[in-house]
């Protein structure tokens, strides 16, 4: 089927992926079979599609723009089993799409709502097998960086949290239409069978790490005392003179885990 001409939209964010090259070493990092489940979320025009459908041809896929939806379904038309999903990603339930399997995602995900998108995805980590995300270059850096790092936040604490983080390949701007504005990265979250350290609320810790970077110049013992009494953070066995960047998962693991039992009334 020949192309056809869809100019790219502001508001769903869209950059269309145009290098075989990079888009080849997308799908060989997926490698996708047909005894796997696999979305991609926004498709856009089908250039990473065609290469997964030639390894899962009941591949599903999530796209907003009502436009290429219909040309979508001709131009895979081969393949019965193929099923474009007409929704907002930000809303779908994933956890629906697995059909009894692990689900690997894959996708080029709008800029625009990145971070909101992959908070949404963390919340189906029990039936994801993995994700292959094209992502800003800086929302990869912040994904996999390490304590002290100026990048090191809410995004990589939440994200590391839940799974290993590997920065596979960067992706420069001409390789897209329209060339964005910053540089791209593909990365890969595999999510981890159990975390290293066990949350025993992850809206507890969720809501400390939200707290801590939303003033991170300033010093732990300002953000707790938000959260706790003054009496139960000198309680601490810790240095809250630090600054919230120092601080690794497991410590505000351990932090928040403390809260909770602070808040059920089960402090030592």
């Amino acid at each position: 089927m020949t192309d056809f001409y869809h100019k790219a939209r502001k508001r769903f964010g869209q950059n269309f992926l145009i290098d075989d090259g990079i888009i080849g070493r997308i799908a060989r990092a997926v490698s996708a079979s047909e005894h796997e489940q696999v979305v991609e979320i926004g498709p856009g025009k089908g250039a990473i599609t065609e290469l997964l459908l030639a390894g899962c041809p009941h591949l599903k896929v999530v796209e907003l723009d009502r436009d290429l939806i219909p040309w979508l379904k001709v131009k895979f038309e081969q393949f019965p089993n193929f099923e474009v999903i007409a929704a907002d990603a930000l809303k779908v339930d994933f956890a629906a799409l697995a059909n009894g399997r692990p689900l690997r995602i894959v996708g080029n995900l709008p800029y625009n709502i990145s971070t909101p998108l992959i908070f949404h995805l963390l919340s189906f980590v029990g039936q994801v097998q993995d994700m292959h995300f094209m992502l800003q270059k800086e929302v990869v850096q912040r994904m996999g960086a390490q304590p002290g790092n100026k990048v090191y936040g809410r995004l990589s604490i939440m994200v590391q949290y839940w799974c290993k983080v590997e920065y596979l390949f960067d992706v420069p701007p001409h390789c897209f239409s329209p060339a964005p504005k910053v540089d791209s990265a593909i990365v890969r979250l595999t999510p981890r069978a159990a975390p290293e350290v066990i949350a025993d609320d992850h809206a507890v810790l969720q809501e400390l790490v939200t707290a801590a970077f939303s003033q991170r110049r300033k010093t732990l013992r300002n953000t707790l005392k938000l959260l706790m009494d003054v009496a139960d953070i000198d309680a601490l066995d810790f240095d809250t003179s630090r600054r919230p960047e120092t601080l690794s998962v497991a410590e505000f693991v351990g932090l928040a885990n403390r809260l909770v039992a602070l808040r059920a009334g089960g402090a030592d």
